[in-house]
């Protein structure tokens, strides 16, 4: 076995069992979790897209508001996590029309601090929110899983070679159908018998971690690099690991916020949304 594959093996091993004790354990341990996650993605993306040598002092902002966001979800309002994000997307966008930085800026306040703030919510401190994540992870693992196995079985056209060289249409279709199948079972096992409902949700989320993955080839081809960083031995960066999970996480958290303003139901949760919990 190579020093490398051993690398990549032991960070997997602590990684895996780092996010699984903060899922299971929920409460501030996953809002840890989940408040890293968003720093770092901000550090990545700010790397890739060399932010700083744009404009110091608006990076810098960046870097202030990503700060505020984890700081919010360890000890703060969770009502006020969409309003600080807003305001620094938007002074994030108020910079860029100033020219005084460029439209990476407020993608990279949004991301990062999307990334962070939906994986708390979803979560939160109950068990429903334990079963919406593992929900979301066998959605989001098997989509990944599969699409790779079955694109490399099945060949045929590319999804979108100019982004993606590697990736099918016959690897996102296997992917899907098998992230679907993994969340229903999920479900059938936690839950009792799944709805159409909870289907057609399974299927929004599995394309949106697709799109994530395919998001984030394009942001490194974009700027010629190959990882997102060098944060994870033998894995490359944090964006490359959740990339898939955060998009899925984002549809989900979305999808709750305008099913709640529809409503005008303000304490609807991503559980309650998926599964009427």
């Amino acid at each position: 076995m190579s020093s490398e594959l051993k690398k990549r093996i032991v960070s997997a091993i602590i990684l895996a069992a780092v996010v699984l004790y903060a899922t299971i354990e929920g409460g501030f341990a996953f809002r840890i979790v989940a408040a890293l996650i968003g720093v770092l993605v901000y550090y990545e993306w700010s790397t890739i897209t060399r932010l700083s040598e744009r404009n110091f002092r608006t990076n810098a902002f960046g870097w202030l508001v990503s700060g505020l966001i984890a700081f919010n979800l360890l000890f703060g309002d969770d009502s006020l996590a969409v309003p600080l994000l807003a305001g620094g997307v938007l002074t994030g966008v108020f910079f860029a029309l100033l020219r005084w930085t460029n439209w990476w800026l407020p993608g990279g306040i949004l991301y990062a601090g999307l990334s962070g703030i939906s994986l708390a919510v979803i979560r939160g401190d109950n068990q429903a929110g334990l079963v919406a994540m593992v929900f979301l992870f066998a959605v989001v693992w098997a989509t990944d899983i599969l699409a790779y196995f079955v694109g490399r079985a099945l060949k045929g056209p590319k999804l979108a070679p100019s982004i993606s060289p590697g990736k099918t249409w016959s690897g996102a279709i296997g992917g899907t159908v098998s992230g679907v199948a993994a969340a229903l079972i999920v479900v059938f096992l936690i839950l009792g018998t799944p709805s159409i409902w909870t289907a057609f949700l399974a299927l929004v989320l599995s394309v949106a971690s697709q799109i994530g993955d395919l998001f984030e080839s394009f942001i490194k081809r974009r700027f010629g690099v190959k990882d997102s960083s060098h944060l994870i031995p033998g894995h490359g960066g944090v964006m490359d690991r959740v990339d898939g999970l955060v998009f899925a996480c984002f549809a989900a958290f979305l999808l709750t916020l305008v099913d709640a303003a529809i409503k005008g139901d303000v304490d609807t949760s991503v559980a309650a949304y998926l599964f009427g919990l």
